[in-house]
Parts: C-alpha cells; structure tokens; sequence
C-alpha cells in the first residue's frame, strides 16, 4: 500500500509525487479502508481531553478533522505532513477554524517548543530517514506529560494482504526494488524492540507498544485500481508498458482472490499501538 523503502529516492520525492498524488485521487477508499485506526486513536480519553494536537504524517487529513471536530472553540488540532498534494488535498476538505495543515518535514520542522499536549499519527511515522532526531524534535514540541499515540505496521510476514501484490508481481517486474526492513517505509517499525529504543533515545517515556490487529474493508471493484495505483507495484507500473501493465494487474488482481468475500474485501492487518509520554520513564511492553 505504502512507498518502497528503496534509498534510491528519498521520501520527498516519493510523497511530493506520484505517491503522494495517488493517495490523493484515492484518499476516499484509502480513508473507508483505514477507518479502524483512525477511531483507535480519535476515540480515546486522551483525545477527549486533549486542547492542541498534532497529527504526524496527516496525508489527506481524515484524523485531524476528527479529531479537530471534538475539540473544544478554543483547542486546535495542526496536521504535518511532507507531501505538498495531499496537504493541498487536505485543506481543500476542511474550512474547520480549528484545524490547520503545515507542509514540512516533522523530523526538522521548527515547531512551537512545549506546545501540544497530544500527538498522534496513524501509518504515518515510520518514513523519519533520522528516526530518533524526529522523535526528539517532536519531544521538544510535546508539553510535560503529554501523550504520544501512533499506529505503526507490524513486519511484512505478519501482513500478507500488503505484500501481496509485490511478491506476485516480482516476477513479472525484474526492476521492481525488495523492500528493506531496516529502511524508511511502511514495515519500517515492525521490530518493537527497535521502536522502544528509538523513543527511549530520543526523550520518550512511559513506552508502551502493544499488538493491535484490525479488519479492514474494500469494495472488491476498486481492487483492481488499488494495485495498480498504490504501493511499490502501483509506483513500478507508472513506468511500465500498456503490454506489462496489463499483465501484471491480472496477476495480481488473480492472486487477492483469497481475500475477496462477495463485494468485499477483507483483510487482518497487523499493527503496534505505540503510546509514550513527555515525562518521567517507566517503560511497558506487550510484546
């Protein structure tokens, strides 16, 4: 679903092009597909209560208007993200006063010191090429005691679904890049133990990481175009032939059977719920 982690293009590239305008044109099946996750981390005590937030990675902005949408006349609710079309896309869907978008990296972005009191990101924080100077800059912007709530992929062995399409392809797309576990992308916080020493380096405490897993949904007509449009498949075929394109949606689209129900897909993703805090250190693991 998400970018490669090739280090052959850098996530500006990715996200400020071709992948980033994807998730744009599909932002709506995008958003239905990963509703799960964004009423993980809207409907919690820590968003009822919370006054200013910051929504890491928002993309298109479906979880920062939630949430904006529950806080109170004065709370303010601020989406970052690096691609400049899909911040485009998600102030052109909101005209809430209490929300805004920034186009920037939150890895280096100056934000405001001491100044959110909850930080969330849903699929949004494992692209950092620096992850622990991105945790420590959002720490800095993280008032005492406030709450740090993300939603992170587990490995790509744990999620089939999402490798699907690759592993199928690979044949058919000799220049098709593997995926590097290690590397900025979507699988990137698969290992919990490395996720608890990021944030632990980088000023977090009260570290709890957790499996989470939730089913989610898509029509079965738009699978075809989910393939072809989203992930390291949907970025390869830009470049591919009418002939190859062909080819290797039928492929792929063949190798989903397993998951398609009727008029639905279905899948069982696999995630960590990572929460943290800007405070004294007590670490938790449910790992």
């Amino acid at each position: 679903m998400n970018d490669t982690s090739t280090p052959a293009r850098t996530q500006l590239e990715l996200w400020d092009g071709a992948t980033g305008q994807a998730w744009v044109d599909n932002q709506i099946l995008l958003d239905a597909m990963l509703q799960p996750f964004e009423d993980l981390l809207v409907d919690t005590p820590a968003a009822a209560g919370a006054a200013q937030v910051l929504d890491i990675g928002c993309g298109t902005g479906a979880v920062a208007r939630a949430i904006a949408r529950r806080l109170g006349p004065d709370g303010r609710c601020v989406g970052v993200d690096i691609s400049t079309p899909m911040i485009a896309g998600a102030a052109a869907r909101s005209d809430d006063p209490r929300l805004s978008f920034v186009c920037a990296d939150a890895q280096t972005h100056a934000f405001a010191a001491e100044s959110f009191d909850l930080l969330v990101s849903r699929f949004g924080v494992m692209f950092f090429t620096e992850p622990e100077t991105a945790f420590a800059n959002l720490r800095r912007a993280a008032r005492a005691g406030a709450t740090l709530r993300c939603v992170a992929w587990r490995s790509a062995e744990e999620n089939p679904f999402m490798t699907t399409a690759e592993r199928t392809a690979a044949p058919l797309l000799p220049d098709l890049p593997p995926r590097r576990a290690d590397a900025p992308g979507q699988f990137a916080f698969g290992d919990a133990a490395r996720v608890r020493g990021i944030l632990e380096r980088s000023g977090w405490s009260a570290i709890d990481i957790r499996p989470i897993e939730r089913v989610c949904h898509l029509p079965a007509r738009s699978l075809a175009t989910y393939v072809s449009r989203l992930g390291p498949v949907g970025l390869a075929l830009q470049r591919a032939d009418e002939a190859t394109r062909t080819r290797v949606v039928a492929a792929v689209r063949a190798a989903f059977d397993g998951f398609v129900h009727g008029e639905d897909v279905r899948f069982t993703a696999a995630c960590w719920l990572i929460e943290a805090r800007a405070g004294a250190a007590t670490v938790t693991a449910h790992v």
